[in-house]
């Protein structure tokens, strides 16, 4: 169905669509190639929410050469006016001949609809091509779209022999400057960063992005069950904070001036799938947590971690030291929770490791 040079033209679809990995949120991250007998013709990317989408740039490259050309592109056009009017209406007006989208769009204000209007206006359309990699670029947007909460991954820093920190809480550095370099790409492109009261008493951290200048800063949000977090915390500053607290908590630091979130309880904690779905409400598509053990813990039972981004480094700590998830003990092998490993690299004298529940 796909010919090779079908595949080339959306592979590089695909590589503009990743130019806006840090700054699309909470839109999808889009490519488009527009080719005529043969040649590329125009290009373009989404860059940022209410700015031009991914075709409309590509277009105004195309210019009049539009007429009669093949569309490709990474995620179905959109055909609802949002702060941006219909992609789809204007590869009408341009006169394209036809379009090959990726993936069709999981918006429900799309959703088909976007092909659909091509067909009728005799635009030949076919979907599918390269699906997996346009899928995985915009798991986030899918997750929120489709299960109403964002993608959780897990960050993770640990010794080879499973340890976080030592047992009375010390836990800067394990690993290695490479390493730690590495997780600001993963915290640049999502949209929040979550992590937990303990994390933040043991270790004050500011979670912001530090080596990437993105424009933004990804929301940080602290499970503060009791609203117990001191005001001169380095979370507080330099960005965005949201304090997520459970219901009849939050009236002091309100008074405060700090934005709170008041959730329902689950086992004397915040219900962490309701923490989700608010997130997700908030246009929150991608969430990396940086927390210790009872946190991860508790997102892992509660079916709610989706990735697992572990950086091991070379040393050992001990039985005594922390582990990496807190949950209850396994009566039988068969409640093990089992992953399936995607990647493992070497990064300075670390190995990072991503793995995703089965």
């Amino acid at each position: 169905m796909f010919t090779a040079a079908d595949h080339l033209h959306m592979t590089q679809a695909l590589r503009l669509a990743e130019r806006g990995l840090y700054t699309t949120t909470p839109n999808p991250r889009v490519g488009c190639i527009i080719v005529k007998n043969g040649r590329v013709i125009g290009e373009g990317w989404h860059e940022r929410a209410g700015e031009p989408h991914a075709e409309i740039h590509a277009l105004r490259q195309a210019g009049s050469d539009a007429r009669g050309a093949e569309v490709y592109v990474t995620l179905e056009p959109c055909s609802h006016h949002g702060r941006t009017p219909p992609c789809a209406d204007a590869l009408i007006a341009a006169g394209v001949s036809g379009v090959t989208a990726a993936m069709g769009d999981p918006d429900p204000r799309v959703a088909g609809q976007g092909l659909r209007v091509l067909q009728e206006r005799g635009i030949a359309t076919r979907s599918g091509l390269m699906e997996n990699e346009a899928r995985e670029l915009n798991r986030g947007f899918i997750s929120r779209m489709t299960r109403q909460r964002p993608w959780v991954t897990l960050k993770i820093a640990a010794s080879l022999d499973g340890r976080t920190a030592l047992a009375n809480g010390v836990s800067q550095w394990i690993t290695g400057a490479a390493a730690r370099s590495d997780v600001q790409r993963w915290r640049a492109r999502s949209c929040a960063v979550l992590t937990g009261m303990g994390t933040v008493l043991a270790d004050d951290p500011q979670l912001t992005v530090r080596d990437f200048d993105i424009g933004r800063q990804p929301l940080r949000v602290v499970v503060d069950s009791h609203a117990r977090i001191p005001p001169d915390r380095k979370i507080l500053q330099g960005g965005e904070t949201l304090i997520v607290c459970l219901s009849g908590k939050a009236q002091a630091l309100r008074a405060a001036g700090i934005e709170t979130l008041e959730l329902p309880e689950k086992n004397g904690h915040v219900c962490l799938a309701s923490l989700m779905r608010a997130l997700a409400e908030r246009g929150i598509n991608e969430v990396l947590v940086e927390a210790g053990a009872r946190l991860n813990g508790a997102l892992l039972q509660a079916g709610l971690a989706d990735e697992l981004l572990c950086y091991f480094a070379p040393t050992l700590l001990g039985d005594d030291a922390r582990g990496m998830f807190a949950i209850a003990p396994l009566a039988e092998m068969a409640q093990r929770v089992d992953l399936d490993l995607l990647a493992l690299d070497r990064v300075g004298q670390d190995i990072r490791l991503r793995a995703r529940p089965r």
